[in-house]
């Protein structure tokens, strides 16, 4: 799905600043222009996580070049895997051994996590992501 971002141009000093207005508080840096779009798929991966609904509806970009927040950058109409950024909760039945989910919960609970959260990080670490 094509999602307008705002970059806020870098110079050799300063990467170049990367908003995306559809997902509030989602930023982003590079220095360069071809790690962009890794680095907004990244940020907005990381924007969905623990989140719940549907993923909001792309602003025309027509509107958001007339807000005056957004001056002296370019825009970009960036497709984002949208399939990555699945909000909605997928329930599981797994098997572990009690021992562990004890252990699990542990740990989660002493990390301000859920039992949920924490295997699902534990995943996209053992997944390298």
């Amino acid at each position: 799905m094509l999602y307008p971002v705002y970059i806020h141009l870098g110079d050799k000093d300063y990467a170049h600043g990367v908003t995306v207005p559809d997902f509030p508080g989602c930023f982003s840096a590079t220095d360069d222009w071809q790690g962009l779009p890794k680095a907004v798929q990244e940020a907005l991966e990381v924007w969905c996580e623990g989140e719940k609904g549907d993923l909001p509806t792309p602003t025309p970009l027509e509107d958001l070049a007339a807000n005056p927040d957004y001056q002296d950058g370019v825009w970009l109409l960036l497709d984002v895997d949208t399939d990555k950024l699945d909000t909605k909760p997928v329930r599981l039945n797994i098997s572990l051994p009690q021992s562990l989910v004890n252990e699990i919960d542990a740990y989660a609970k002493a990390h301000g996590a859920t039992r949920s959260g924490f295997l699902a990080q534990a995943a996209r670490d053992a997944m390298g992501g």
